[in-house]
């Protein structure tokens, strides 16, 4: 096969989750476009409906789903159907996550009384770690029963971020010990599934243009040019950006790749002394 061949993705079947906007829709985008049939999956299933639509008209072959991931049986349900439409999997995206509130330090330079270890809501610390690490735990698991059963291999790509290495603290406390203990979990799935020909990585983003944390960076100049001062190659990333790495690790051309952590942060995680 030549090299581009390996990214040919045609014909095979793909779940991403948080799959409505950001990262996740860049992802089903990404493959979709590459002829993989495509299961948008989100918390936000009008959202997902909608953009499943748009690429629909695009003339894409997609669907939509409504998820939780945080709820197991949802997942397993999710998984179930998208198999029954595309009669397997062979792609999945762990992608859906959200931000943990505040960091204990706020850009402009102070503590935020609020989001201290010891003054931070609870809460904030149970839905992080339901979702971001319980939630991908509920992704990985049912895509590898899945793949495991069907005998073929495949592909499952974890969206960790640059926050599992380093602290950042305008990032709430969550956050980063879900990232880091998705690491983890990358690295053993990968070893488990290994037998079973399924590859397991994981993308380690930086700060992307997207709706986390309230979407401050697409409406708020400050919050932006504050992103901006923090990466080496000089502004924050837009989800476009993403969608090459993505389709390496779906596809061929990535077969010999396992338990992968691959930053993509514009060096951030090197430190910015400009």
């Amino acid at each position: 096969m030549s090299t581009l061949g390996q990214f040919d993705i045609a014909g095979r079947s793909a779940l991403v989750t948080g799959a409505a906007s950001g990262l996740g829709l860049a992802y089903a985008e990404v493959l979709a476009e590459a002829g993989a049939a495509v299961t948008l999956s989100d918390i936000d299933g009008a959202r997902a409906f909608e953009e499943a639509e748009r690429l629909r008209s695009e003339g894409r072959e997609v669907r939509a789903a409504t998820l939780d991931v945080a709820d197991r049986r949802a997942t397993q349900a999710a998984v179930a159907a998208h198999v029954a439409a595309y009669g397997g999997l062979d792609i999945a995206f762990a992608n859906a996550g959200i931000d943990s509130g505040d960091g204990f330090w706020n850009p402009d330079g102070h503590r935020n009384p609020d989001a201290q270890i010891d003054t931070l809501d609870p809460a904030w610390w149970d839905r992080t770690l339901a979702v971001n690490l319980t939630g991908v735990f509920n992704t990985l698991r049912e895509a590898a029963r899945v793949m495991k059963d069907a005998g073929k291999g495949g592909s499952i790509v974890v969206t960790s971020s640059n926050a599992a290495q380093i602290n950042v603290p305008v990032v709430g406390l969550a956050y980063m010990p879900a990232k880091a203990g998705l690491a983890h979990l990358v690295r053993h799935a990968a070893l488990e599934l290994a037998e079973f020909r399924i590859r397991v990585n994981a993308i380690a983003p930086g700060p992307f243009v997207t709706n986390i944390g309230g979407g401050k960076v697409k409406t708020d100049p400050a919050a932006r040019a504050f992103w901006d001062r923090q990466i080496p190659l000089g502004s924050i990333a837009v989800t476009e950006q993403i969608k090459p790495l993505a389709l390496l690790l779906a596809s061929d051309a990535s077969s010999y790749m396992t338990g992968s952590h691959v930053v993509i942060d514009g060096g951030m995680q090197l430190g910015n002394f400009r």
